[in-house]
C-alpha cells in the first residue's frame, strides 16, 4: 500500500487555497487546512471529503510563534509527515508610497503575514522534511513582482522577500531532497482583490483556475508556475528594467482610470 500524500495549505478557508484543497482532494490527497476561521475551514473540509479526499482542519494564527509550533506538532502527530507545504496565506494593501510616509505599520503588518508567517511555518516543518530527505515547499506570489506595478509597495516588497527566501532554500537544501516552487499569480477574483473597488470591472483569473496552479506546483514541482506575460516581464526587467518601467507604468495608470470610469458608470 502506497504512503498517503499529505499537503498543508495555509489561507485555505476561502479563495485560491480552498479551491486547491478541493482539487487535491479529488486526486486522493490528505489535506491539512490552516487558517484563522474554524467555521469556514470546516466548510472547505466538507468539500474536500465530498471530492474524495481526506481533510483535517487546524485553526491557527501564523503570526504567533506558539500557535504555529503547536499546530505543526498536531499535524505531525495526526499524519506522521508532510509531503508538501503550500504557503498561500497573504494580505495586500493598495496605497501609494506618498500616502504611506507616516504609515510604516502598513509594511510591518503585510510582512508579518506574507513573509514572517510563511517563514515561521516553513522553519517549523523543515526538520521533519530534512529527516525524511524529501519535501516540497510552495510559495504563492504575484505576477506583479515580475513587472513594475505602482501602488502596492508593501505587498510587493513582502512577496519579493519571500521569493528570495524560496530560491535560497532550494540552493541550500535541494541536494537533500527539499525543493521549492514560486507561483506567480495574475489578478484573481478573491476577497483580497475585491477590497479594491475598481477591480470589479477588471477581468481576472477565477479562484478555481488559480487553485489549479497550486495543484500543478504541488504535484509537478516545477521551480515556478507563471504566465507567458509574467515570464516575459521578468525577463524584460532583468535586461532593461528602466525601459520596461517607463513603458508599463503609464499604461497601468491609464488602465486604473478606465476601470474607475467603468465602476462609476455602473
Amino acid at each position: 500500500m502506497s504512503e498517503q500524500k499529505v499537503v498543508v495549505i495555509t489561507g485555505s478557508s476561502s479563495g485560491i487555497g480552498a479551491e486547491a484543497a478541493v482539487q487535491l482532494g479529488e486526486r486522493g490527497w490528505t489535506v491539512c487546512l490552516l487558517a484563522r476561521r474554524q467555521g469556514e475551514l470546516e466548510e472547505v473540509a466538507a468539500r474536500v471529503r465530498a471530492a474524495g479526499g481526506t481533510a483535517s482542519t487546524y485553526p491557527v494564527d501564523l503570526t504567533d510563534d506558539a500557535s504555529t509550533l503547536a499546530v505543526v506538532a498536531q499535524v505531525l502527530a495526526d499524519h506522521g509527515h508532510v509531503d508538501v507545504l503550500v504557503n498561500n496565506a497573504g494580505r495586500s494593501i493598495r496605497r501609494s508610497i506618498r500616502n504611506s510616509l507616516e504609515r510604516l505599520h502598513d509594511h510591518e503588518r503585510v510582512m508579518a503575514v506574507n513573509y514572517f508567517a510563511a517563514i515561521r511555518l516553513t522553519h517549523a516543518l523543515l526538520p521533519s522534511m530534512i529527516e525524511r530527505r524529501r519535501g516540497h515547499v510552495v510559495f504563492s506570489s504575484t505576477m506583479s513582482t515580475q513587472v513594475p506595478i505602482p501602488l502596492f509597495s508593501a505587498y510587493l516588497a513582502s512577496k519579493s522577500a519571500l521569493e528570495s527566501y524560496a530560491r535560497s532554500l532550494m540552493a541550500e537544501l535541494g541536494h537533500e531532497g527539499i525543493t521549492t516552487t514560486i507561483v506567480y499569480f495574475p489578478m484573481v477574483r478573491t476577497e483580497m482583490s475585491g477590497a479594491t473597488s475598481i477591480y470589479a470591472a477588471m477581468p481576472m483569473m477565477t479562484p478555481a483556475k488559480a487553485g489549479g496552479w497550486l495543484v500543478k506546483a504541488t504535484i509537478d514541482r516545477p521551480s515556478r508556475v507563471t504566465s507567458l506575460g509574467g515570464a516575459l516581464g521578468q525577463a524584460g526587467m532583468s535586461v532593461l528594467p528602466g525601459v520596461l518601467t517607463k513603458v508599463v507604468t503609464p499604461q497601468i495608470r491609464r488602465m486604473d482610470k478606465r476601470l474607475s470610469r467603468k465602476v462609476r458608470d455602473h
